[in-house]
């Protein structure tokens, strides 16, 4: 009992570096950087076009990713919540998608796993810059 008390003590005590959302019950991704117009292009392309991104507030590639749309492009983005307790979740969909790690990305009926750069995601669609 001693041996756990005394690590749980010194991590209660240190600060805090590494920020997680679900540390802090948020249950929603937070965006911070700004987007650039191309950035907002692609994303409103994307909605129009049927791609879907799987996520869940939890996951810090989701935010990695979603950082990279920054937070003007990202809310044109077409994002499923797939965390039972996020914000407007809609698990079942992730369930019957057969949802297997976030992100994922749903382009042309195809599901895609992983962080994919603004520049891959316009090669998969077909937008042009």
């Amino acid at each position: 009992m001693k041996s756990l008390l005394i690590p749980l003590l010194a991590f209660l005590t240190l600060p805090n570096v590494v920020f997680s959302s679900h540390l802090y019950n948020q249950r929603e991704l937070i965006v911070t950087t700004e987007s650039t117009e191309e950035s907002i292009e692609l994303a409103k392309y994307l909605n129009k076009n049927g791609v879907v991104k799987y996520s869940a507030y939890w996951c810090p590639n989701c935010l990695n990713q979603s950082e990279l749309f920054g937070k003007q492009a990202y809310n044109e983005l077409n994002v499923v919540e797939c965390a039972r307790d996020g914000i407007n979740s809609k698990t079942q969909i992730c369930i019957d998608k057969k949802i297997q790690g976030f992100p994922t990305w749903e382009i042309n009926g195809k599901l895609i796993l992983g962080v994919l750069s603004l520049k891959e995601l316009s090669k998969l669609t077909g937008f042009k810059y």
